[in-house]
């Protein structure tokens, strides 16, 4: 799953992506995608490590991607913002990064920090990047559509809601405003607008801002905020365990709000995770919330989809409350689902199969 992190110039994504992978940030007025793959935190992974002592460890992860700073302020900057807009049009969601602090050797967009500024005018921005692929459409279909073709039902089809579209933005309403089902998103998930994917916020404060709310707005509305400090973040990844136990406690944190951060992509992203247990690996397998226990076990590998006998599952709450699995057995918290069971977050499951 790709999460890009957009936001104006000198908001500090950089130094966010940096703080959750640990490594060096981007070099300032890099023109690049900066991509890592980001482990989600989960305390669950560290309690199953230690209770089965596996070779390996191995987290879900999400493959984060800085986008370079963006700047609406002349023709140059709002060319480059489209271009890089439609590089990001394929990846699962969106990380808008808005700045909160002030600092007099960081210069600020528009010579102010305001961050519901910010926010709005970005996903104005998105907003008007996907009106500019919603007038193509419309001028390719009409063009289209009087064509007998094979295709022409679904042109005119799709014609019709690429219309409602156009309407919407430009009432300055959301698209998915008249996405009435499932029908209507099939005909144009195709084109990856960058309004409908999922989105969250990030407010990059000061460390003296830690504890205060930052209003956002009604931009922000229906999206998670996360507040942080990118800059302290990345120093407290770069201490050992101790020693950033001494430091948050100083700061008063009871744990790095990265950790936060990342599980808050996690979630807006969809994602629950099931586990698997054993002395060779301890694994957290990231799915779509919502997923039978036959489509999990093609996460894992498609024979194990195809040759599914059953699932034997146990919750990990049941497991750490009664210790190991032969205690789970013997308390009947151990069962056996077919194909169509929902599996749940934090589930961990043994799969039989047979092909």
């Amino acid at each position: 799953m790709k999460a890009a992190f957009i936001g104006l110039m000198q908001s500090g994504k950089s130094t966010l992506l940096s703080a959750v992978t640990g490594k060096e940030a981007a070099p300032m007025g890099s023109t690049d995608i900066h991509a890592e793959m980001v482990p989600v935190p989960d305390e669950r992974m560290d309690w199953l490590t230690e209770l089965y002592q596996p070779k390996k460890t191995v987290h879900a992860t999400v493959d984060c991607q800085d986008v370079p700073g963006l700047s609406f302020m002349d023709n140059h900057g709002q060319a480059a913002a489209r271009k890089l807009f439609n590089d990001v049009r394929t990846v699962d969601m969106f990380v808008i990064v808005v700045r909160g602090f002030e600092n007099p050797s960081v210069p600020a967009y528009r010579n102010s920090v305001n961050p519901a500024r910010d926010l709005e005018e970005l996903r104005t921005e998105m907003l008007l990047a996907d009106l500019e692929l919603v007038t193509t459409r419309i001028e390719r279909l009409e063009k289209q559509v009087h064509k007998p073709t094979k295709t022409q039902a679904r042109d005119k089809a799709e014609l019709e809601v690429q219309l409602k579209l156009q309407e919407a933005i430009e009432s300055e309403q959301p698209i998915s405003s008249v996405i009435e089902n499932d029908l209507q998103l099939d005909l144009i998930k195709s084109l990856n607008f960058l309004t409908l994917k999922p989105m969250m916020v990030v407010v990059n404060i000061s460390d003296d801002q830690i504890g205060e709310t930052i209003d956002l707005g009604p931009a922000a509305e229906g999206l998670e905020v996360v507040q942080l400090c990118a800059s302290l973040e990345s120093e407290l990844i770069q201490l050992d365990e101790a020693d950033r136990g001494e430091f948050m406690s100083d700061m008063g944190l009871t744990e790095p709000a990265s950790w936060k951060f990342v599980q808050c992509c996690y979630r807006t992203l969809g994602l629950i995770s099931f586990l698997t247990v054993g002395k060779d690996e301890v694994r957290a397998w990231p799915i779509q919330d919502g997923l039978t226990a036959v489509e999990a076990a093609g996460k894992i590998h498609s024979d194990i989809q195809r040759g599914f006998i059953r699932a034997e599952t146990m919750a990990y709450a049941d497991l750490k409350d009664q210790g190991d699995e032969k205690a789970v057995k013997a308390a009947g918290k151990m069962r056996l689902e077919g194909k169509t069971y929902v599996v749940q977050d934090g589930d961990i499951i043994s799969f039989r199969f047979n092909v």
